[in-house]
């Protein structure tokens, strides 16, 4: 049963007419959509199809997104241009408090993180953090949310460029391992997400969806490889993928934990553990 948050009176109806307009304007798919606006694409369907009622947070982001207005969204007001998003804002407000906010749990863990440094980094106020995510737990989902849309993004192209499953291994192995700044700052964030999960439901559920699917994608990549005799005859993709995300899990911890010159080169003997473990376990001899 849904409990989220709508302002009185909203016609779902209409809302959700309203929003298919929005989407259809932004000329982009519907999952394409929901990733801009940082909402679950489930739920997105689910509002569309009058299943659910749009949350007013939910329905800020659409209108920022869609440059309307709000009012017009929810059927008080006729339809009017909203204020062009501000300059220097790469992707719109909402983004771009998801994209600091993520920086900063990078940098401070997410409990030291307060809207108000948020709102600093955005420089913007409190109340317009709060208008597009009411609460820590809406922000720290979409935080999730986002990084798991941008990891997979990053996992496709990286795929794309492979022209075997051991080329694509070796792509996932080099996306895993935390060398640049980017990669250390969304592992650094990962981290502090793994012990959150554990006590929030929301981010648990988010965080077993990510891992369901960063296991499936290793799983089809070894499955490919066996098809294509570049991996060991035989080789159980789940049991193969289970291990080796694993070692990458806990290798990685180890690099995240030295600091200074020394970061390098933890990272590049994580690097070569993996490949030593793919080359033996892995590959076909």
């Amino acid at each position: 049963m849904e409990t989220d948050d709508v302002l009185d009176g909203a016609p779902t109806a209409d809302t959700a007419a309203r929003v298919r307009e929005v989407i259809a304007a932004a000329g982009v798919s519907q999952r394409e959509f929901a990733r801009r606006v940082v909402m679950d694409p489930s739920k997105l369907s689910r509002s569309l199809s009058g299943t659910r009622r749009f949350t007013a947070a939910e329905l800020a982001r659409i209108a920022d997104e869609g440059r309307v207005d709000a009012g017009w969204l929810l059927g008080t007001r006729s339809r009017e241009k909203a204020a062009a998003p501000t300059v220097g804002v790469e992707g719109g407000r909402p983004l771009q408090i998801v994209r600091e906010t993520v920086r900063l749990i990078a940098e401070h863990g997410f409990h030291a993180v307060r809207v108000a440094d948020i709102a600093r980094a955005c420089a913007t106020s409190s109340a317009a953090i709060h208008y597009h995510f009411p609460g820590r737990a809406e922000l720290l989902e979409a935080a999730v949310r986002w990084c798991m849309d941008e990891d997979t993004a990053r996992r496709a192209t990286r795929l794309a460029e492979a022209d075997d499953a051991a080329a694509e291994l070796r792509q996932l192995i080099a996306l895993q391992t935390p060398r640049t700044a980017q990669q250390r700052r969304q592992w650094a964030v990962w981290l502090d997400l793994w012990a959150e999960a554990a006590r929030s439901t929301a981010v648990g559920r988010l965080h077993s969806e990510y891992y369901r699917q960063w296991r499936e994608t290793v799983a089809d990549v070894v499955r490919r490889g066996v098809g294509q005799g570049v991996f060991r005859a035989g080789l159980d993709p789940q049991a193969a993928a289970l291990t080796l995300t694993a070692l990458i899990d806990g290798l990685a911890t180890h690099v995240l934990s030295v600091g200074g010159p020394s970061s390098a080169a933890a990272a590049d003997a994580m690097h070569a553990a993996l490949t030593t473990h793919v080359t033996d376990t892995i590959l076909a001899p």
